[in-house]
């Protein structure tokens, strides 16, 4: 899984790139180098939600989301408030 990271300019900038790049993994969009979004193809957002939840019950829920998606999230967001 590819994890892209790009300024708020560079999203406004190539947002067909960015659109492309989430077919491969997740796009974090960042404001002042703060990560503020993450931009997920339909897919990986209708595996997150599954069955109508709110992803804030999923994350709650351990195993429920796969490793390959939470810990290198964590990791990049984690690695920019330092």
């Amino acid at each position: 899984m590819n994890i892209t990271t790009l300024s708020s300019r560079e999203f406004n900038q190539s947002a067909s790139e960015a659109k492309k790049a989430a077919n491969k993994g997740p796009v974090f969009i960042t404001d002042r180098g703060e990560p503020a979004h993450v931009l997920i193809n339909i897919d990986t957002y209708k595996k997150l939600t599954g069955s109508h939840q709110k992803i804030a019950d999923l994350l709650a829920m351990p195993g429920t989301l796969d490793d390959d998606f939470i810990r290198p999230a964590y990791s990049i967001c984690h690695k920019q408030r330092t």
